[in-house]
């Protein structure tokens, strides 16, 4: 693995972030370890941390589609009105908090990573640890 392999290192970041779903800074770790392997300067660390959250994000994405596809199916289906017009509430307001929890989780997962990758680019050239 050389210095530099920005979509390699972004995707042993994006698994290191998967595998560590469990904790609650996985997103920090995966993007250190993104950050370490990268080296070179913090920009690139933070543009190689901030993919790194990208990718891991993908099986979320995937999740919130399964989601959004059979949950919106279900919850149709019970629904009753009351004559008022509110009976679309239910669904319109599952899918909303739906799309804003995805994207949250897309924003707090890109950006923890891109922290993690400044992170461990300055460990990589700026401590003892990186071995440089």
């Amino acid at each position: 693995m050389s210095e530099g392999d920005t979509i390699i290192n972004a995707v042993i970041g994006a698994v290191v972030t998967v595998v560590l779903s469990f904790t609650g800074f996985s997103p920090i770790l995966g993007g250190m370890v993104a950050g370490y392997l990268q080296k070179g300067d913090r920009t690139g660390g933070i543009r190689v941390g901030a993919l790194s959250g990208a990718i891991a994000a993908l099986p979320f994405l995937l999740l919130f589609l399964v989601f959004f596809v059979f949950g919106g199916f279900f919850m149709t289906g019970p629904m009753i009105s009351d004559g008022m017009g509110t009976g679309m509430a239910v669904p319109g307001g599952f899918v909303f908090v739906l799309l804003f929890g995805f994207v949250f989780a897309l924003i707090w997962s890109v950006g923890l990573s891109a922290l993690g990758g400044y992170l461990g680019v300055y460990i990589a050239t700026e401590t003892d640890i990186g071995g440089s």
